[in-house]
Order: C-alpha cells, then sequence, then structure tokens
C-alpha cells in the first residue's frame, strides 16, 4: 500500500478520547466493510489542519517579494503552495452531490473553491486581492463536435481534501504489506467513532502508521493522521471539528462577482483521446513503479533547469551518491545526476540504492 499523501494539503487535531466511548465491537474485516459501504455525499463541517513534516526552510524558492520565480510562478503563488506544505489551516467544506466548496480561512482573508453542480461552473475566489477566476469546462456539445460521439462532460475530481477521501485512497490500496489493526473509541467533533489503524509491515518506510476515525453511525471518516516511524505526534493530520450531515443550502455552492472584483476566465481544454478512453492508455504515460507497497518508489523524467531554478533546487537539497535530495520526515525526493527524479515515504538511502541500479 501506498501511502496517499495530498501534499501537506491535510492535517488535523488527533483521535483523543472525549469523555466515555464504547462503541460495539467491530473487527478489523468489519470495519474496513462498514467504512468502505459509506454512502454520505452530503455535508457540512469545519475541518483544521496542521502539517509538521520537517522541511528545509524554502524561501529561497519565493524569489523577491514582488517579483516572478524562474518558471513564471509569481512568488505569493509560491507562497501559498508552500504554505500549504508547512502551515496550518482552518477550512469548511460544503458537499452535496455534485457540488462542493472548500473555504479556507487566513488570518487577514479567506479563499474559496466553489464547484456549482447545477451549473457547471467552477471558480476560485480570493478575498484579499479581490480576484476570482472561473474554470469554463467543455461542455456536452464541446466533446461531441470534438468526438463525433456522446460523451459525458469532465468533472472536477477531488475537490475537497477530506478524511474520507484519504481513507477511500487507502482502502483501495489496502494488501498485505499492511497491518489492519482496531485501536480505542474515541468522540470527534462530537460523534462517537472507531478508530482505525494501517501499520506498515516493513521498516523500509518512513511512515509509522496512518490512523482513521470513522464515525460510528455513518461509516464516513471524520479524522486521518500520518505519524512517521519512531515519532510520538503526527506530522500529517487532517480532522473535522464540527460536522452535519444534512445537505447545505444550494445557496452555499454560487458565486456572483461584485463589482470590485477583478474576474478572469480560464478555458478547461478539452482531455485528449488518449486521457479519456480509459486506463490502458494513461497507464503508458503514467510514472514508472519501482517496488511495491510502502517501500514502492516512483520515478520520474527530470525537468529542463535553467541555471537559476537549479541554484534554487541545490539550495533545498543535500548532496547524496548519485544525486541530490530532499527528505521530509514522510516523503524522500531525489534527483539524480542522469536526469530522474525518485520520491516515495522510504528512507534517502532506499532512493539512492534504486538510482543505482
Amino acid at each position: 500500500m501506498v501511502v496517499p499523501l495530498l501534499a501537506g494539503a491535510a492535517v488535523a487535531v488527533p483521535m483523543a478520547a472525549s469523555g466515555a466511548v464504547d462503541l460495539p465491537d467491530k473487527s478489523p474485516e468489519e470495519l474496513i466493510e462498514f467504512a468502505g459501504a459509506s454512502e454520505i455525499d452530503a455535508l457540512s463541517g469545519t475541518i483544521e489542519q496542521r502539517s509538521e513534516l520537517g522541511l528545509p526552510d524554502l524561501g529561497a524558492l519565493t524569489g523577491s517579494p514582488d517579483g516572478d520565480s524562474a518558471d513564471g510562478v509569481s512568488s505569493a503563488q509560491l507562497d501559498d503552495l508552500i504554505s500549504l506544505v508547512t502551515g496550518s489551516h482552518t477550512a469548511k467544506v460544503y458537499l452535496d452531490g455534485d457540488s462542493a466548496r472548500l473555504q479556507v480561512l487566513d488570518q487577514l482573508g479567506e479563499r474559496n473553491v466553489y464547484v456549482d453542480g447545477a451549473t457547471g461552473e467552477v471558480w476560485y475566489v480570493d478575498s484579499e486581492s479581490q480576484s476570482a477566476t472561473k474554470l469554463v469546462l467543455p461542455d456536452e456539445d464541446d466533446l461531441r463536435d470534438a468526438y463525433g460521439e456522446d460523451v459525458a462532460p469532465a468533472e472536477p475530481d477531488d475537490a475537497l481534501p477530506t478524511p474520507d477521501e484519504m481513507l477511500d485512497q487507502a482502502l483501495a490500496r489496502l494488501d498485505e504489506s499492511t497491518e489492519v489493526t482496531v485501536g480505542t473509541d474515541a468522540r470527534i467533533a462530537g460523534r462517537e467513532a472507531y478508530e482505525l489503524i494501517l501499520s506498515p509491515r516493513t521498516d523500509d518506510t518512513l511512515v509509522g502508521d496512518v490512523r482513521f476515525a470513522v464515525d460510528g453511525e455513518t461509516g464516513v471518516a471524520l479524522a486521518a493522521s500520518v505519524t512517521a516511524r519512531g515519532a510520538t505526534e503526527p506530522a500529517f493530520q487532517i480532522a473535522f471539528t464540527q460536522v452535519d450531515f444534512s445537505a447545505p443550502d444550494a445557496s452555499v455552492f454560487s458565486f456572483e462577482p461584485g463589482a470590485d472584483v477583478a474576474v478572469t476566465e480560464k478555458d478547461v481544454p478539452l482531455p485528449s483521446k488518449d486521457e479519456r478512453v480509459g486506463p490502458s492508455t494513461r497507464e503508458a504515460a503514467a510514472p514508472t513503479v519501482i517496488g511495491e507497497g510502502w517501500s514502492a518508489v516512483i520515478e520520474l523524467p527530470k525537468p529542463e533547469l535553467d541555471a537559476e531554478q537549479q541554484a534554487m533546487l541545490d539550495g533545498v537539497t543535500t548532496a547524496v551518491d548519485g544525486g541530490r535530495v530532499l527528505q521530509t520526515s514522510l516523503v524522500s525526493v531525489m534527483v539524480t545526476d542522469d536526469g530522474r527524479i525518485l520520491a516515495g515515504a522510504v528512507p534517502t538511502q532506499r532512493l539512492v540504492d534504486v538510482a543505482g541500479r
């Protein structure tokens, strides 16, 4: 099983008992079946997140305060990305079928992603900069004109980072490399929950365990955490502090920009035939996976870097045999001297060994 890392977008409140909780006993197999059968498609709630990945100082990657990075990405955008990896956040989430909204609450403002299932509109809104970006998705007529057949329009995948999304990914990858146990019942967001624990059966990984709080009534995951091997506190967590399983009001998913909001529209390109025909074609372009389970390593070609980009990379990585490595508490990334990128939830030596094959 490969840990479903969400690139630091998630993290939160450790699972802790709050008053006596004693749910009916379930075996690991029964709890997995219970969680897998959950069919909740509407909720609203507040998520807390925190990430302690042990990253080095990434300030060099952001460049000058008002300038652009070497690849054309603004410093402000890079700051946002880095803050998601290294910071703590509070967000409100709303789901109802094909509609979704993520509302990230910052100290000086908020950012919203709206997915309106009724209209097909997708908006990204930043209240601090008073800007909004509307994503224009291809509709059925566009797809029919392009491909000469009836096909469904593309729908945004994984619109919201939630504990249940992490659990679905984890269960889909579950295999004999993972020991599954049931931990201590607890109370999360005021609801009684089981604790499902996934532990690697190998020492050749940085992960100590992955834990989920599974709602005792609905089977929905209310919290998720990843703890590094040998650590006592989670490095990566996400949890609801408040949740309601009734459908939110439809107005929650709609956005109408005011006169003082700068609006940009971006067309989402039509998928190529290779991208939509099915897994067999997509797999041909997928990263190479070396090994399996928790010690698996993915291999990608290294992108072309100019001198400035290479200097930035050197500033946040450490030299090893065959390349340079960035290691956090949960994941390692190696840029090899022969032009490859290797990454996995593994120690640096594992990447060095793979690179040398």
